[in-house]
Parts: C-alpha cells; sequence; structure tokens
C-alpha cells in the first residue's frame, strides 16, 4: 500500500487498543454504530449506557477527554440541524419558556444528536488509535472491493499533494497583487480551480503511466499481511456485544 501518512486525527499510543488489528477495530466500530441506531430513541438511558462504554474504551485507549470532545466539534453542522427540528417539524405542541416546540420534533432532535454523537464519537476513537495506512489494510482485509480501496489510498497519499499545489497558486495570486474580496473576484478564482484540476488530472495520467511501467495491473501488493487471532477478535466484540446487550434490553423495556 506504499509508505504510511500520519494524520492529525490518529494519536500514537502503545495501548492495548492501539495493538488491535485495523480489520477487528473496523468491524467493532461499524457493529457499534448499528446497534446504536437500531436502538428506540425512546431508551435514553441505553444512551447513557453507550457513552459509558465509548468512555471506557477511550480510557483503554488512553485517549485524553480533550482530545475527543474537540474533534467531536466536526458534528456542530448536524446540531444545528437538530436544533432547527422542533420548530419545523409538524405535530403535537408544547410549550417551553413561552416557545412553542413540536413534540415530535424535539424526539427527532434528541434522536439525531444522541445517535450521531454516539457514531461521531467511536470513529474519532477509531481514527485517533488507527493509522490511515493500516485503516486501508483493514479494509483490504474485510473484502472491501480492491478499486474502493486503491482510491481512498491515492486520495489520502496525494490529498496533501493537491492542497499544497492549491497553497502555491494561492501565493502566487497574493504575490501579484491579488485580493479576493467581492463577487469580481470569483473569475480568477474560478479560473485557479479550473487550472488546479488539470494539474491534478495531467499528474493522475503521469502517476498512471509511471505505473504500468513498473507492472500495474489494477492491484497494489500487499506488503505485510495483518492477521488476527481469536482473542484479538474477543477483545473487539467486547464493545459491540455489551451495545447490543443494551439494545436488546432497550426494546423489551
Amino acid at each position: 500500500m506504499g509508505a504510511g501518512h500520519a494524520h492529525k486525527l490518529y494519536r500514537h499510543g502503545h495501548s492495548p487498543v492501539h495493538a488491535l488489528p485495523p480489520h477487528c477495530k473496523l468491524a467493532a466500530a461499524l457493529a457499534f454504530v448499528i446497534v446504536v441506531v437500531s436502538t428506540p430513541r425512546t431508551a435514553m438511558w441505553a444512551f447513557a449506557l453507550y457513552a459509558l462504554l465509548l468512555a471506557g474504551v477511550a480510557a483503554a485507549a488512553r485517549i485524553p477527554a480533550a482530545f475527543l470532545l474537540k474533534r467531536l466539534l466536526i458534528e456542530i453542522p448536524f446540531v444545528a440541524f437538530a436544533v432547527l427540528m422542533p420548530f419545523v417539524v409538524p405535530g403535537d405542541q408544547i410549550h417551553v419558556l413561552g416557545v412553542a416546540l413540536s413534540r415530535s420534533g424535539l424526539w427527532d432532535a434528541w434522536n439525531v444528536l444522541a445517535k450521531g454523537t454516539l457514531g461521531v464519537a467511536a470513529s474519532v476513537i477509531l481514527a485517533s488509535t488507527t493509522e490511515l495506512r493500516a485503516l486501508l489494510l483493514g479494509l483490504q482485509r474485510l473484502r472491501l472491493p480492491p478499486l474502493l480501496v486503491q482510491i481512498a489510498s491515492f486520495m489520502i497519499r496525494y490529498g496533501d499533494v493537491i492542497t499544497d499545489e492549491m497553497r502555491r497558486m494561492s501565493i502566487a495570486r497574493r504575490s501579484r497583487g491579488f485580493e479576493a474580496r467581492g463577487v469580481r473576484q470569483w473569475g480568477v478564482l474560478g479560473k485557479s480551480a479550473g487550472a488546479l484540476f488539470i494539474r491534478s488530472y495531467e499528474r493522475g495520467e503521469r502517476v498512471h503511466l509511471a505505473m504500468v511501467s513498473r507492472g500495474y495491473t489494477g492491484t497494489m501488493p500487499v506488503i505485510d499481511e495483518v492477521t488476527a487471532s481469536r482473542a484479538q477478535w474477543r477483545y473487539a466484540a467486547a464493545l459491540p456485544v455489551a451495545a447490543l446487550c443494551i439494545c436488546l434490553l432497550g426494546w423489551t423495556l
């Protein structure tokens, strides 16, 4: 898969969670999210227990609370959407401090906030304990279509390259006295975006020709095979199994 690329989401460590094979963590995180989404929204106590489970995983991974909370800010757009739901969803209304709110909208907002926050938190913990290259190897181990894995690999590899190219173009514009102050400058920005697209496309063509000349036939060689023992699978399954028990209890109560 090539050399690994460190990402700011990853937090280097030597915890038991870091040591788990990536495909075990991917399967556990996906199963946990599915269980959370399947939980009835009225079982508010269940979501509190899910949060405690994730807090335990974060503690085992030695991830500081501030680190985790800072990266949860990515869900702010979903929070804003949820805040609007009690005002726009039709249904029976209740009055809170003189403001009319939809009862069903409040439940929908709670459903989005609770499940979305838990899903984002699980994803942040996964990204904080697994390098990007290891995640790609895990997806390949889980038999994700090879083409999708390769696309993700090149996106990660060349995302920083394209970003740096865009930064150099911005510096070149500013060195010539250009400043984007209004609509009149949109034409220049549009031309810059077009030039960036053409450069990226041409770079992709050159990279593809270089790969073909070195024997590329549609699949990338796997340098190191990642395997998992039964004990590691059981350790990873502890989170989704515990969440499943909570979910089943939530449906029966």
